[in-house]
C-alpha cells in the first residue's frame, strides 16, 4: 500500500502492475511496441495510483523537451491564431506546450536561426506553415537534428506522415462554378502574393473553373494581391478602373476580399446586386462582413489538430489523415449580375 502523503512513483507503476520500469516508461511515451492488453493494464494503475509522470525526468531520457514548435513567415494574423487553437486543442491534457517562432524567409540567416531555435529548444517537433513549409532545407535542417516535423501545405511534396495537406486549387474551382451558375461571365481574380503554393494552387483552380464554362481568361481580370486588407484595397481599386468592370471578383482569402468589399463601399458598388464577391478561409472576418461573405472555408484548425498529433501521437487514428478538404460556404455576397 502506498502512503497517501507520498507521490507514487515510476517504480510504484511497475511493481503494481507486474511490469518493468522500461514498460511503463513506454506506456508514458505512446511507444508503439507494446501489446494493447499491457498497454491497458499499465494505463489502469497510473490512473489508479494518480501517477503523474516527471516532464524534466522525461525530456532528459528522450533528450527532447515537451515542447512543439510553430514555425511561421506568413503575412495573414489570423491564420496563425487559427493554427495555434487546433494546436492547443490537440496537447490540451497532455504535458506538451506549444512554442510559436516566426522567421523571416527572405532572411540569408533563416537556416541558421532556426538551427539556433533547435539546438536551444530541443523541441519534440515542429510545424510548419506556407509558404516556409515548402522550403525542403527546412525539412533537412530538421532531420539533420532529429527534431520530427509536420508541413502544412496546398499540395503533395513530402510523405503523409510529415504533412497536411488542403485542395486549394479544387475549391476555389467550386467558387468560379458557383459564380457562373449565378449568370456570371466577366469573374475577375485577387490573387495572392509570390512565392506562396497556396497562391499557384488557386490561381490555378480559378483558370480551370473558367475553361471549364468556356470563359476565356482576361490578363486584365487578374490583380496582384498580398493576402492583406490593404492589398484587397489596392487590387480592389485596379478591378473597379476596368471598363467594363467585373461583375465578381474571387479574392484569394478573406482580408484580401474585406479591402474590396471597403473599396466597393466607397465607390457606390453594392454588394452583391452590383458586384458578387467570394473569398477563402472562413475567417470570423467573412461571417462579421455585410454582407455575410461567402468563402471557401479552409479546415486549418483540423489541419493543425491533426499536424501535431502526427508528432505527439503518431500511432492514433487522429494522426493518419493527412489531405483536408474545403468547402464553399455560401452567404450574402452573391447575386445574378445585373442586366444591362
Amino acid at each position: 500500500m502506498i502512503s497517501s502523503k507520498r507521490t507514487p512513483t515510476i517504480n510504484d507503476v511497475a511493481t503494481r502492475a507486474g511490469v518493468s520500469k522500461k514498460t511503463v516508461s513506454r506506456v508514458i511515451n505512446s511507444s508503439p511496441m507494446l501489446k494493447p492488453q499491457t498497454r491497458e493494464k499499465v494505463e489502469k494503475v497510473i490512473a489508479e495510483l494518480g501517477y503523474v509522470p516527471n516532464p524534466q525526468a522525461r525530456a532528459l531520457a528522450l533528450r527532447r523537451n515537451f515542447v512543439l514548435g510553430l514555425l511561421y513567415d506568413n503575412p495573414n494574423a489570423q491564420t496563425i491564431l487559427n493554427f495555434q487553437q487546433g494546436v492547443l486543442d490537440a496537447i490540451r491534457d497532455t504535458e506538451f506546450a506549444l512554442v510559436v517562432r516566426p522567421v523571416d524567409r527572405h532572411s540569408p540567416d533563416m537556416l541558421d536561426d532556426i538551427r539556433d531555435f533547435l539546438e536551444k529548444q530541443r523541441p519534440a517537433g515542429v510545424m510548419i506553415l506556407p509558404p516556409i513549409s515548402e522550403n525542403d532545407a527546412i525539412a533537412e535542417l530538421c532531420l539533420e537534428q532529429g527534431c520530427g516535423y509536420v508541413r502544412m501545405g496546398s499540395a503533395e511534396f513530402d510523405e503523409p506522415h510529415r504533412l497536411v495537406e488542403s485542395n486549394d486549387g479544387e475549391a476555389v474551382g467550386w467558387a468560379v462554378d458557383h459564380l457562373v451558375e449565378q449568370g456570371h461571365r466577366r469573374i475577375a481574380l485577387i490573387e495572392g502574393p509570390e512565392g506562396f503554393r497556396s497562391a499557384l494552387e488557386r490561381r490555378r483552380g480559378f483558370l480551370e473553373g473558367l475553361d471549364r464554362h468556356g470563359i476565356a481568361h482576361d490578363p486584365g481580370l487578374v490583380a496582384k494581391g498580398a493576402y492583406t486588407f490593404e492589398s484587397g484595397k489596392a487590387a480592389a481599386r485596379a478591378l473597379f478602373d476596368r471598363d467594363p468592370r467585373p461583375t465578381a471578383i474571387f479574392a484569394c482569402n478573406d482580408e484580401m476580399a474585406a479591402g474590396a468589399l471597403h473599396v466597393a463601399s466607397e465607390r457606390g458598388i453594392a454588394v452583391p446586386r452590383d458586384l458578387s464577391l467570394i473569398g477563402f478561409d472562413d475567417s470570423p472576418t467573412a461571417a462579421h462582413m455585410w454582407p455575410p461573405l461567402t468563402t471557401v472555408s479552409w479546415p486549418i484548425t483540423r489541419m493543425a489538430n491533426a499536424a501535431a498529433m502526427k508528432l505527439i501521437a503518431p500511432a492514433t487514428p487522429e494522426a493518419k489523415p493527412f489531405k483536408f478538404d474545403s468547402s464553399l460556404v455560401q452567404r450574402s455576397s452573391v447575386a445574378p449580375p445585373q442586366k444591362p
